[in-house]
């Protein structure tokens, strides 16, 4: 089996959560895996960027999920551990990085996100982030 180390984003703006359309066409949170010495958090930020052309910033880590998979090109299974980021964004602009093989994408309000997503672990991650932004974002206008 091959182990990967992968870093992710949950990006806000406002009530909406941004979501991208695979090629198999799940809807899925944009996530990369983590190459020699890169830090989690940039490479969080820049999958954010390069998947979504989404410019965004971390509030806060959100934890971490781990699932596995049978890659057929690489003929064995696949475990990624990926540990995902709360973060939000400048402002509702986003370019689809199509050639990456991204279909669609936005930002979505987040119940109608929660009944997007394809992955359940994936929807629990949106609701808990979810719950911890609008936190912080009180904290924030309450200082």
């Amino acid at each position: 089996m091959i182990f990967r180390n992968c870093a992710g984003g949950v990006v806000f703006y406002a009530n909406q959560v941004f979501l991208l359309k695979n090629e198999k066409n799940e809807w899925v949170l944009p996530k990369g895996k983590i190459r020699n010495s890169d830090l989690s958090s940039d490479v969080a930020l820049d999958r954010v960027k390069f998947e979504g052309g989404v410019d965004a910033k971390i509030l806060s880590t959100a934890g971490g999920t781990c699932y596995e998979f049978f890659s057929i090109s690489r003929n064995q299974p696949v475990c990624n551990s990926i540990t995902w980021y709360i973060m939000c964004a400048d402002s509702k602009q986003y370019k689809i990085n199509e050639k990456a093989g991204f279909r669609d994408g936005g930002f979505f309000l987040v119940d109608d996100a929660l009944d997007m997503i394809t992955y359940s672990q994936d929807k629990s991650l949106v609701k808990l982030s979810y719950k911890r932004f609008k936190q912080m974002m009180k904290q924030k206008l309450a200082v």
